[in-house]
């Protein structure tokens, strides 16, 4: 077991895009994640076994950066809900696309995890990221320390900070742009999640129909007998044929948009995660101010200091939180717009192959006439 990580500035020896998760293995209740980063010296790649429980230790220790300067300033690249075998109807809901399409689109969603925090100015100089990416020993089970998101719980108690007036007008303008994309961005979400289901349902359908169009099949030599069956026969092989289709049509959604729209949900809320830690940071802010005003003569002078500290401290967040927010926003018009290119495309494709087929069975039909 490795010992503990200390956060140091450490360059990784990978490529972040070239980061991938190529499969999941089950044993028993347990997923391992297999693991491959290209080597920035281009001599060959690392190829590691990661479990949900290797992902969380990475992330405690991302949330564990109290000592870097303005890290309460960072968007954290979201981790998707912990994935389980036999999971509950509640984590299935808290999954969504994600538990769709056999493991896939959530080895897409921890991929695209690895990707971004590897990518990140910030992030990626954590030892646990090199740790994690290229050891062939798994991650330690450390205790948990105290970290950002722990005084994000204790916070919550104070929920009247969420709703403080900010002395900035832009991050004012953000928070409430934040809540009302947030709201339609998980509706949009949850109403083509209940499409795809949809679609999946009418596919079982017509499976089902083609194969029981196969029972109406009769033998014998009679001639309308004969007829008959061939013409189920037929209707068979086309409704089996809408079934591949209707099954493929909800496959485009959910690859493309639903992950898009997923991915785009989770960090909306990290954002407002980040929004909200600023918010408490600014309320500290303001009581410190306070009390060096009320401060008598003996103790002025040190709550001068803590009022300095706590001004240094907030401008810098407030500086590392800009440019994340001006990142993010770039980011995630890319991200919709390559869901949405990609989702034409793959229905577009889709569309024609099924056209091709739907006329290749109209056309036997008419030679049946």
């Amino acid at each position: 077991m490795m010992e503990e990580v200390k956060t140091v500035t450490s360059a990784l020896s990978v490529h972040s895009h070239n980061i991938k998760v190529t499969e999941v293995l089950k044993d028993g209740d347990t997923l391992t994640f297999i693991i491959v980063s290209q080597k920035l010296s281009g001599t060959g790649e690392y190829i590691v076994d990661r479990t949900c429980d290797d992902f969380e230790w990475l992330q405690q220790h991302l949330f564990s950066q109290e000592d870097v300067p303005g890290i309460q300033g960072v968007i954290f690249p979201p981790l998707p809900a912990k994935a389980q075998l036999n999971a509950s109807a509640k984590v299935m809901k808290q999954l969504g696309f994600l538990a769709l399409g056999e493991w896939q689109p959530y080895c897409k969603a921890l991929e695209t995890f690895l990707r971004q925090t590897a990518a990140h100015g910030i992030l990626s100089k954590n030892k646990a990221v090199e740790i994690f990416l290229t050891s062939s020993d798994p991650p330690g089970r450390q205790r948990a320390r105290k970290n950002i998101f722990n005084r994000l719980s204790q916070a919550v108690e104070e929920m009247r900070k969420e709703g403080h007036k900010d002395v900035d007008d832009f991050f004012q303008t953000e928070r409430n742009h934040n809540i009302v994309l947030t709201g339609y961005i998980k509706t949009a979400a949850e109403r083509l999640l209940d499409v795809v289901l949809t679609e999946q349902k009418i596919a079982v359908a017509c499976g089902h129909f083609s194969a029981a169009l196969h029972l109406c099949v009769e033998p014998g030599d009679d001639p309308d007998k004969q007829a008959f069956s061939k013409t189920c026969v037929k209707l068979s092989e086309a409704f089996d044929c809408t079934k591949k289709n209707m099954a493929t049509v909800a496959e485009n959604n959910a690859s493309t948009l639903g992950l898009g729209l997923d991915l785009e949900s989770r960090y909306q809320e990290a954002e407002r995660e980040m929004l909200f830690r600023r918010t408490c940071k600014l309320v500290e802010l303001e009581t410190a101010r306070r009390n060096a005003e009320k401060a008598k003569p003996v103790k002025k002078a040190a709550m001068e200091e803590v009022k300095k500290a706590a001004e240094t401290e907030f401008d810098h967040i407030s500086r590392v939180a800009k440019q994340e927010i001006a990142h993010f926003k770039v980011v995630r018009v890319e991200m919709l717009q390559q869901a949405l290119v990609q989702l034409c495309e793959k229905q577009l494709l889709t569309a024609k192959e099924t056209a091709d087929q739907f006329s290749r069975h109209l056309q036997a039909f008419r030679g049946m006439a």
